[in-house]
């Protein structure tokens, strides 16, 4: 299923949630949308859904101009941050659900309901309620029932955010495999550079509602077109360092010059700003010719067997993600070291100038295409609910069941 978004706006209550976003999604593949609270990853998938209109723009599937289509006239399913499960139905129920509503045979459901409970892991279950499951199984219980639709066009709103490290780690690990075996074209948002790099896959990298860059995972990591998505596809975000070239020499400051790298050798004379990763900030020098940068302790943060030390630099804060634990005292007068290899170079606009890599680059998300009209009037209907689930039973019928966050479904920001 090829799936594009042309020149998408988004306005609620007087705030644009997007802002002309233009992004063609890989099809039959894994596209993560990457960025941080409020870049707009919930409001273009709520797009994709068809819960959402855009204010402006289009939205085309399978080169058909469905924007204004409603969410059960489209192939897609959906699963959100909550775990989201009827709690009067059984796990095999709720599973079932979406095959019942489509008047499947009882064979048929039985067959697939067990099949899918299989891939997750959860089917000595499926005769349990909901509220007799953990976490990290009633959010399988959701994830089961919007694989069982077969959907060409699968969203996933961060979907582990609200289960421990120990779970994510797993249940992450089961994704990638269950989507390397399905022909479906899937979006998964995450704010995790770390999760983005684990899934694979192909990442648009998202910025208060602007899509800033696109392209294989692995290849927009290495290489960010500019800062901001360094920053973004990094954390903590990538240090950035004020600096210039001058007689085949990168100046840091005043007082410290190292020759030109390898990869610095085509750029010309003048300013630029340095970026490195906070893991190749090192408070040892682990090649010969690395670069010391002396500052002052302001913070060290242990997290397990890791430690983030926050250096103050000549009026610059510095992060340097180590491996193991180590302990400074507040003030302290320390150095970290890195090696000139592995330094970006950025033009004083923010532009990538140089990277330490040579893959390609992403290509930028925005595709050229003519201005779309401005849409017309919202739909007069509730929004339908593309998460496969099925209708609320009577007592329950006040509850709208398509919430994806109190947010979200007030007009507020969306993430």
């Amino acid at each position: 299923m090829t799936v594009e978004l042309r020149n998408a706006n988004k306005i609620v209550g007087g705030d644009t949630h997007l802002y002309d976003v233009s992004i063609a999604l890989q099809p039959n593949d894994l596209n993560i949308l990457l960025g941080p609270t409020t870049s707009g990853k919930t409001s273009i998938l709520r797009l994709f859904a068809g819960l959402d209109r855009p204010t402006s723009g289009t939205l085309l599937i399978d080169g058909e101009d469905v924007t204004g289509v409603r969410v059960r006239r489209r192939d897609v399913a959906m699963v959100y941050q909550q775990f989201i499960n009827y709690p009067a139905f059984s796990v095999y129920e709720n599973i079932a659900a979406p095959l019942r509503r489509a008047g499947k045979a009882t064979a048929d459901i039985d067959r697939q309901v067990r099949e899918t409970a299989a891939l997750l892991h959860i089917e000595h279950l499926l005769d349990r309620l909901p509220g007799e499951l953990s976490g990290g199984q009633q959010q399988r219980t959701a994830l089961a029932r919007a694989l069982i639709k077969h959907a060409g066009l699968l969203l996933l709103d961060e979907p582990l955010v609200n289960l421990d490290y120990k779970l994510r780690e797993e249940l992450r690990t089961e994704l990638r495999h269950i989507f390397q075996r399905r022909e479906a074209t899937v979006v998964y948002a995450t704010t995790e550079p770390h999760e983005a790099l684990m899934l694979g896959g192909h990442v648009i990298v998202l910025d208060a509602g602007r899509a800033l860059q696109a392209g294989p995972t692995i290849d927009v990591y290495k290489n960010p077109g500019t800062i901001r998505v360094g920053q973004v596809f990094s954390d903590p975000p990538i240090n950035v360092i004020d600096g210039r070239i001058e007689d085949s020499m990168v100046f840091l400051g005043e007082n410290i010059r190292v020759p030109l790298p390898a990869h610095f050798t085509g750029l010309a004379p003048g300013a630029y700003l340095f970026g490195v990763r906070a893991h190749h900030l090192t408070v040892a020098p682990k090649v010969d010719g690395c670069i010391s940068l002396s500052g002052r302790v302001e913070l060290a943060e242990i997290a397990g067997a890791e430690t983030f030390i926050h250096v103050r630099h000549r009026g610059v804060n510095l992060v340097s993600h180590v491996e193991g634990v180590h302990s400074f005292r507040l003030g302290e007068q320390i150095a970290v070291f890195v090696n000139p290899g592995q330094m970006f170079a950025f033009h004083p606009g923010g532009d990538l100038a140089a990277s330490p890599n040579t893959v390609v680059a992403g290509n930028p998300a925005v595709i050229a295409t003519a201005p779309a009209d401005a849409e017309s009037e919202a739909e007069d209907a509730a929004p339908d609910d593309p998460s496969g689930e099925p209708e609320p039973e009577p007592e329950e019928a006040a509850a709208p069941d398509v919430t994806l966050r109190k947010d979200a479904a007030s007009g507020g920001p969306a993430d």
